[in-house]
């Protein structure tokens, strides 16, 4: 199983960047997928999951309203579209795909991990 996370990059605050987490290696559809990140000296974090047919979707509080989370079955890949970027936003960006009945909220329930993708927010 491969879970290859792009997207990442340098920004200013307010701005934009979409994420992109491209799977092979297991049947896309039938994961649920989640988006978590790590800033320096922290521990990984919740973002956002989705369920593996998109009918369900959770957020952190901190990134509702401002971040998306979606998913192309057909493509294989799961998504990540972050607007109104702050610069507490910075962190490294990791996709990870699940089995369970609900998409979890915990790194721990997650079974396939991705590379991450550095996001820096400058201020």
């Amino acid at each position: 199983v491969q879970l290859q996370a792009s997207g990442g990059g340098l920004v200013q605050a307010g701005g934009s960047l979409r994420l992109s987490c491209a799977a092979s290696g297991l049947t896309f559809s039938r994961y649920n997928m989640g988006w978590f990140r790590q800033a320096p000296g922290k521990e990984r974090e919740f973002v956002a999951a989705i369920s593996w047919g998109g009918g369900s979707i959770y957020n952190v509080d901190s990134v509702k309203g401002r971040f998306t989370i979606s998913r192309d079955n057909a493509k294989n890949t799961v998504y990540l579209q972050m607007i109104s970027l702050k610069p507490e936003d910075t962190a490294v960006y990791y996709c990870a795909a699940d089995r369970s009945l609900r998409p979890p909220q915990v790194v721990a329930e997650y079974d396939y991990w991705g590379q991450g993708t550095q996001v820096t927010v400058s201020s």
